[in-house]
């Protein structure tokens, strides 16, 4: 990988007027630079961002939302649904709560590949004109219901090689996630950072994370389907997460919450088999922390409502969202992808939508 740093001290230095204090300290600036990007990093620690954050941002630990508009909004994505599977459980979260307030539209991918979704696969100037579009097209369909912007980046990916810790998993280097940050700050977005463990856990990846989970614009997502409990290569065999997997991950979010007197995170998880989370009825609820339960699988629209009705909407949790695949979709007739229109119909509506 190209190292930025060492580039820019470069240019500085030969930039500079040449005198023997300046030189000399430059000097000094360079070697420090070329020493620290020389070191190797196949796995690493994330430092400290420097972004802008919210510097006062107001207590959340005390539900004190309205209660009476908060359980209508519910209701209303419930979309008369009947079963009484999606009756409004007196869950409410903390102040300063996005669902149901607002639909979040997202884009994914990682910025290292321009196969893994449209975060990364367009540059950032025609990306941002896409979404701005989507936004737009959700905003008219439900005006009711305010858009906001997501920037959906898998931080930890899958691997096909073991690596030198044997995990099947790299996590990406801060330069590229302060990438991901700046572009959201851009257009005042919000943020997931998406885990696909391989062989590693939840435990290990997600406090990795903590100086940028902290950040009031960042939030969560974790993907079962890499995660190889039987010690499997990812991509052999479709992996899993537990209750007990999901329940770690909104505990660790709920103390960073507390701890830092946040707004709720956005907890994502994806799904398009019964066997990707186990146990969903253990799954616990917490006011810190706002599930949605992601349809990600691709194909034709009928067979993605089908996913949607057998393993989103017959075990609920709290919100659902739902995968649109840009080209994946359009590979089986009839070459469609399903509109915002269609997704309204649901039951029940998704708050959550993600492009790749």
């Amino acid at each position: 990988m190209r190292c930025f740093s060492c580039d820019s001290v470069k240019t500085i230095f030969l930039m500079a007027k040449i005198n023997v204090i300046s030189a000399y300290l430059l000097l000094i600036m360079y070697l420090l630079a070329v020493a620290s990007c020389n070191t190797a990093q196949s796995d690493p620690v994330f430092p400290s961002v420097s972004y802008k954050t919210t510097n006062s941002v107001p207590k959340q630990n005390n539900i004190i939302i309205d209660t009476a508009a908060y359980k209508k909004k519910m209701i209303k994505m419930a979309n008369g649904d009947t079963s009484g599977k999606w009756a409004f459980k007196d869950d409410f979260p903390n102040e300063g709560a996005i669902l149901p307030y607002k639909r979040i539209i997202a884009y994914y991918g990682n910025l290292y590949s321009t196969r893994m979704g449209i975060l990364g696969e367009l540059p950032k100037k025609e990306m941002f004109s896409r979404l701005k579009k989507e936004l737009a097209v959700w905003q008219k369909v439900d005006p009711e219901t305010p858009t906001i912007p997501a920037l959906h980046y898998i931080v930890t990916t899958a691997q096909s090689s073991p690596g030198s810790g044997g995990l099947y998993r790299l996590r990406m280097p801060s330069s590229e996630i302060d990438k991901v940050m700046v572009m959201a700050e851009e257009i005042n977005a919000i943020v997931f950072l998406d885990i696909q463990v391989g062989l590693s856990t939840l435990k290990e990846e997600i406090p990795v994370l903590e100086k940028y989970l902290k950040h009031p614009r960042v939030h969560l997502g974790i993907d079962p389907e890499f995660s190889m409990k039987g010690g499997q290569k990812p991509g052999t065999v479709i992996g899993s997460f537990d209750a007990k997997d999901v329940n770690y991950a909104t505990s660790y979010l709920a103390t960073l919450v507390n701890k830092y007197n946040l707004p709720p995170k956005v907890l994502v998880l994806h799904r398009f088999t019964q066997g990707m989370l186990k146990r969903t009825k253990e799954i616990n609820t917490r006011p810190e922390v706002q599930l949605v339960m992601d349809m990600d699988g691709w194909g034709a629209p009928d067979r993605k409502i089908n996913t949607y009705k057998q393993f989103v909407y017959s075990e609920p949790i709290q919100f659902t969202g739902f995968k649109l695949f840009y080209k994946n979709d359009l590979k089986e007739p009839p070459h469609k992808m399903l509109t915002p229109e269609q997704l309204m119909s649901l039951k029940p509506i998704p708050m959550y939508i993600q492009y790749q």
